[in-house]
Parts: structure tokens; C-alpha cells; sequence
């Protein structure tokens, strides 16, 4: 994230971009790559390297955490990552059409997908909607600014939602956290 940082999405944005990829050619798995930007905070380079083992229970049914592996996360200290709920009944749908593939997110001839073909279909998807000013990390960044606003309702702290990203240090999380004035003048009317 160097330079400017990646737009952050509106609630109508993201209620846009998911009604938005449900009328795609494979509603399913592209559901699935923006689900797990947006609830569980993968990078592209995670996402196209996700695997089914990733996800999956010893039993082969679709599990409750993302076990991230150090090799296929940056800086190469892996990470678990809870499931969101809408994630994984997508799973589950999407792993019923896929049984045969080793990777989550495949191209239309079943192949691993890279990391640079992600990123390329989120730019796609946010010109198609005309979101200026959006990037892949866009979802990421708006993953990390929400858990960090609601991870006190879980009775968690920064330290919980920088685990969660990925992080080594919390300034990098801090970096994604965006502000938000009315926040700012509710609370100092607390005050």
C-alpha cells in the first residue's frame, strides 16, 4: 500500500459490487474473491493461491477458519482467519461445482488463478462500476477500517484486527484505518 492509500468502500458501494458480481458469468466464485476481500481481508496474491485444504475440515466439509499457510502469505509467517458466514455458505455451493480442483478460485479452464489475474478482475469489476479511485486492496482496506471500528463490540483490540490482516506491526495497520469526522465529533461530545 505505498502512495496513496486504496479507496475506501461505502456500505452502497459494497451492496453495488456483491449485486454486481451475482449477475456474473460465475456468480459464485466471483462472490467468493470479493467475499474474501471484503470479509476476511486476503490480499490477491492470498486469494489466488487459497486452496481447498485451506478451508476444508479433515473431514473435507467446508470448515469455520482460513488456515493461511506461511508459504502463500506475505511476509511468510502464516495466519488463521475465522470464516464469515456468507463466505462460507458460498464455500460450500462453490466447492459442490468445483470437486475435482486443488485451488478455490480457479479461471474458466479450471487453472489456478494469479495473483496478478485478481487483481485484474477486481480493476474490472470497480470500472464496470464506475468506482473511482479503487484498487484490490480497496476490499482489504475496508475489511481492516471495519474490523478496527467494531472489534471493541467483540471485546478484542487493534492487536486482534492486526493478527487478522496479517500484519507484523500495528503502525502498518494503522496505515489501512481510515478516520472518520462524524465518528470524531460524536465522540468528543462525550467527552
Amino acid at each position: 500500500m505505498k502512495g496513496q492509500p486504496a479507496k475506501l468502500l461505502a456500505e452502497r458501494d459494497v451492496r453495488l459490487l456483491l449485486r454486481a458480481v451475482r449477475r456474473h458469468r460465475h456468480p459464485t466464485r466471483d462472490c467468493i474473491i470479493l467475499l474474501l476481500s471484503l470479509k476476511a481481508g486476503l490480499r490477491a496474491g492470498e486469494i489466488a493461491a487459497l486452496t481447498w485444504r485451506m478451508v476444508e475440515r479433515a473431514d473435507g466439509r467446508i470448515g469455520f477458519v482460513i488456515e493461511l499457510p506461511g508459504s502463500v502469505v506475505k511476509g511468510g509467517s502464516g495466519r488463521r482467519i475465522p470464516i464469515n458466514t456468507d463466505l462460507r455458505r458460498a464455500l460450500i455451493v462453490h466447492r459442490k461445482q468445483q470437486p475435482q480442483t486443488t485451488h478455490v478460485i480457479t479461471s474458466e479452464r479450471n487453472c489456478p488463478m494469479t495473483a496478478k489475474s485478481v487483481v485484474n478482475w477486481f480493476t474490472r469489476l470497480y470500472q464496470s462500476l464506475q468506482l473511482a479511485g479503487c484498487s484490490s486492496h480497496s476490499s482489504r482496506r475496508t475489511f481492516i477500517t471495519r474490523a478496527a471500528r467494531l472489534v471493541h463490540k467483540a471485546g478484542g483490540s487493534l492487536r486482534d484486527v492486526q493478527e487478522l490482516a496479517g500484519h507484523r506491526s500495528l503502525k502498518t495497520t494503522e496505515r489501512y484505518i481510515a478516520g472518520d469526522r462524524d465518528a470524531q465529533r460524536r465522540l468528543v461530545r462525550l467527552l
